[in-house]
């Protein structure tokens, strides 16, 4: 499909699109925009328009032009633990990157703009010789999309060093969220419930010894590099860690490691991530996730249940 056949939300909304262009200059304003090019799955349909914002007030803006003209918004941060099906997304997607990233502290409080990469975050934490953050060195996210989905590795989460997030809410209001209203869980926070989109985030960690923090750091690097395919295109862990289980273990035990449709696989590596191997499709992702999950539990009993977000249209 070429790019002029999937504005039929930009052909329509001619008032909204140069709305938009009022509040967004163009090299920051992309229409029909593939997001196989924005995501880490490097899969995913068109975007009706991609936005990157680089402020708090912008994304405010860009809010109320779209609840004016009835625009569905979506939010993606790296394009990490992320889907986006074939169709792509209608409306305006959000997307937070390198223009709305930047990190600065203050004694022990790290605060950075919402898509600055987590492992960033991480290095700029151990150059100030701060510790705690040592576990996200090496997860594929942005900050934002950390907290949202309460990102952990290697017995951390985001959730024991946030203390407070600012957001952007569908009423408009920039409210600072409390470490006590971000309510975190496994793999959840406040935001998936309340809809607001996270714009900065605040981080309270200690003072530590630079050597230790960055042996620490290239310890865990060397781990993920070893037993995760960074190689390939992926989404990072496809499946949520089953209660008394790994999710991994039970793929591997049952057989599917290795396993593949179209250019879907299991990966070789470790079977907990589904990459993408050559050309796969949102389809094809989807139709392996209920593959290995119908095999798990026919052979261990075990509902697998997915990490990774799913947006769009088939």
């Amino acid at each position: 499909m070429l790019k002029n056949e999937v504005l039929t939300k930009a052909d329509t909304q001619p008032v909204f699109l140069n709305e938009l262009k009022s509040i967004i200059p163009p090299s920051r304003l992309l229409l029909g925009e593939p997001l196989a090019r924005h995501t880490t799955f490097r899969i995913g349909g068109p975007a009706d328009y991609l936005v990157f914002p680089a402020s708090a007030n912008e994304v405010n803006d860009v809010l109320n032009a779209a609840r004016m003209h009835d625009i569905p918004v979506t939010v993606l941060g790296n394009g990490s633990n992320v889907l986006v099906l074939d169709g792509g997304i209608r409306g305006l997607v959000l997307k937070f990157g390198r223009e709305i990233s930047c990190i600065k502290h203050f004694n022990c409080t790290v605060t950075a703009g919402a898509g600055a990469l987590l492992a960033d975050v991480s290095k700029y934490a151990a150059r100030q010789g701060l510790t705690g953050l040592e576990f996200a060195v090496g997860i594929p996210g942005s900050i934002g999309g950390a907290v949202f989905m309460n990102a952990g590795a290697y017995e951390g989460e985001i959730s024991q060093v946030v203390t407070a997030a600012t957001a952007v809410c569908a009423d408009g209001r920039v409210q600072r969220f409390s470490k006590n209203e971000l309510k975190f869980g496994y793999r959840r926070s406040v935001f998936q419930e309340n809809g607001c989109i996270i714009c900065e985030v605040e981080l309270t960690l200690n003072n530590g010894e630079n050597s230790l923090i960055l042996s620490r750091m290239g310890d865990l690097t060397l781990m993920r590099e070893t037993k995760q395919p960074l190689e390939m295109p992926c989404a990072g862990s496809t499946f949520k860690r089953p209660p008394g289980h790994f999710a991994g273990t039970l793929i591997e035990k049952a057989g599917l490691k290795g396993f593949a449709i179209g250019g879907a696989q299991v990966s070789t590596k470790h079977a907990g991530f589904i990459v993408n191997a050559g050309g796969a499709t949102a389809g094809e992702v989807l139709a392996l996730i209920n593959h290995v999950q119908d095999k798990v539990y026919e052979k261990f009993g075990v509902t697998l249940q997915p990490e990774i977000r799913v947006i769009g249209e088939k």
